[in-house]
């Protein structure tokens, strides 16, 4: 059975690495890349030189979930804020 995490090469900064990602991450950086206008290398690059700890995979993981999630949160939000009160119970 194939491995559902692939290793892809990527240039960050100027040198060539790799990272392990499934294809749901990696499908999701390219989203996000298309939507903030950057390439692929420029959001790996701002992901690894904000990571505090970690290997480079797993940093891309945790921007992309916290990414969709927050994304999530936000289009949750104004439905929350038209319930009244009294329906919250």
């Amino acid at each position: 059975m194939k491995s559902p995490v692939v290793k892809r090469s990527i240039v960050v900064a100027g040198h060539k690495t790799s990272v392990s990602l499934e294809e749901a991450f990696w499908n999701g950086m390219k989203e996000i890349s298309g939507l903030r206008n950057i390439t692929l290398s420029e959001l790996v690059g701002e992901i690894d030189g904000n990571r505090q700890q970690g290997n480079l995979s797993s940093a891309i993981r945790l921007f992309v979930l916290d990414y969709f999630r927050s994304r999530a949160q936000a289009a949750a939000a104004p439905a929350e804020a038209k319930v009244p009160v009294a329906d919250k119970v």
